[in-house]
């Protein structure tokens, strides 16, 4: 069932990030990311100033959610709920390697990773939880895999 899991996040290039702020209130953003080979690690971009990057810094434990409704038929829709932890990257090279990724994954947003405001996000992947119906679910730590 992992690599199900994995399938699903290397396929995909969307996701819905769900940060929380100091008050404990939920925001959701509709971001492109990349993954890394291994699905450890999910990489976005946003500006400083959004409230999403905000809410990373007050709080790091981030939600994502992935679906298959463009590739399947409504029935067969699956989605797989990711939890992770925001990293900051500091590392320039890091940064110039996480920006090619993305470029490579998303040429259409070349401009928007140019920016000056722009900052790369990291997000280490903590479990996985795939629903495949209403009635089959699966969860899987990443620790454990």
């Amino acid at each position: 069932m992992l690599e199900t899991m994995k399938s699903i996040a290397k396929e995909n290039s969307l996701c819905v990030l769900a940060t929380v702020n100091e008050d404990a209130e939920p925001h959701c953003s509709l971001m492109a990311y990349a993954i890394d080979d291994a699905c450890r690690e999910l990489y976005m971009a946003t500006g400083k100033s959004t409230q999403k990057y905000k809410n990373l810094q007050k709080n790091p434990t981030v939600s994502l959610l992935i679906d298959t409704r463009e590739m399947q038929f409504r029935e067969q829709t699956r989605a797989l709920t990711i939890s992770g932890v925001y990293q900051p990257i500091e590392n320039e090279k890091t940064k110039t390697q996480i920006r090619s990724k993305l470029l490579k994954q998303h040429p259409h947003l070349k401009d928007f990773f140019s920016h000056a405001d722009i900052v790369f996000i990291c997000i280490k992947l903590r479990s996985f939880l795939l629903l495949n119906n209403v009635s089959e679910s699966h969860y899987v730590e990443i620790n454990d895999a």
